[in-house]
């Protein structure tokens, strides 16, 4: 009749005839080579996709921290620099005198 319950579960009836289900059409189709070739082919092109975005990601993750690390201050520096030029350039038009030659 029915499977017994377990603690928390419910329970469903047994199959009366698994033998019906494995001769429909689903059940032949699934087991066709064409299935079996295209589930390994897109469990092959998952893993490698996998593969790859793990890769893809520390790869990522190395060229941001670089960046960070040694781009960031030079573009900082370069900035400063900027400022402290087109600052001097103002004080010598307040003044009326020429510009200082650039460094």
């Amino acid at each position: 009749m029915a499977a017994q319950a377990r603690k928390g579960g419910i329970s469903l009836p047994e199959r009366r005839n698994p033998k019906k289900d494995d001769e429909g059409v689903i059940a032949k189709f699934s087991q066709s080579q064409v299935v079996v070739r295209g589930k390994q082919a897109a469990n092959d092109a998952a893993f490698v996709t996998k593969k790859l975005m793990k890769s893809t990601g520390k790869a990522a993750w190395i060229a941001g921290t670089t960046f960070l690390i040694l781009v960031v201050p030079l573009i900082i520096a370069m900035d400063r620099e900027q400022q402290l030029n087109e600052l001097e350039l103002q004080q010598a038009n307040i003044l009326g005198t020429s510009a200082p030659p650039p460094k």
